[in-house]
């Protein structure tokens, strides 16, 4: 079984995926950002690196899909293949920090790939306001997010929304402005309480 959390930067991705993975024993696969060659160079030059991000980034989640759909175990992976396409390389694209050349070699690639993989089992997505990525971006403190633009978060924000909407499977939205997970237990037990009855329950909960 195949888990994804999604979410813009400072969304908790990573946090809720190893509460899950402790809680229920899943196998992870975590975003590959602290050893990025390219995260650090993209920050302080957008237009010149975006390619070369976008590529690293669909490759090595492109490996991490492909190994979960060979694996018995259910796994929790941090971020969707999904998101690097329709949020974070369209985004640059319209930003112009990507050009259509190489936004369109992009996404033939990306459809290439779609082709050979299923869909996640399910996907929670934390929906979160932009002052409170900015919060958690600076309380994490990590050197190369000082330089991101607040322009670049809000067109993440948005395209997260319509990607959300238009979604076909199944699917849990997290409120993570209200619902406090890493630090309230009884936020997080709700949380775990609706994955099993997405997951388990005859009934499925409600998305929001």
């Amino acid at each position: 079984m195949h888990i994804a959390v999604a979410g813009n930067i400072g969304s908790g991705k990573t946090t809720l995926t190893r509460m899950l993975s402790n809680y229920y024993g899943w196998s992870t696969k975590f975003e590959p950002s602290d050893f990025n060659p390219y995260l650090s160079d993209f920050y302080s030059d957008m237009e010149r690196w975006s390619f070369n991000l976008q590529i690293y980034f669909l490759n090595k989640r492109f490996r991490d899909v492909v190994e979960i759909s060979k694996s018995d175990a259910v796994v929790i992976q941090d971020r969707t293949i999904y998101e690097d396409a329709y949020i974070f390389a369209a985004n640059l694209h319209d930003m112009g920090l990507m050009t259509s050349r190489d936004y369109d070699s992009y996404m033939e690639l990306f459809d290439l790939m779609m082709s050979l993989i299923n869909p996640p089992d399910l996907l929670i997505y934390l929906r979160s306001s932009i002052p409170n990525l900015i919060s958690q971006i600076q309380r994490r403190g990590r050197e190369y997010e000082k330089s991101i633009r607040i322009d670049y978060i809000t067109g993440l924000n948005e395209r997260y929304e319509q990607w959300v909407k238009s979604y076909k499977g199944r699917i849990l939205v997290i409120d993570v402005d209200e619902i406090k997970f890493a630090n309230r237990p009884e936020d997080f037990e709700m949380i775990t309480n609706k994955i099993d009855g997405q997951l388990f329950g005859l009934f499925p909960s409600d998305n929001e």
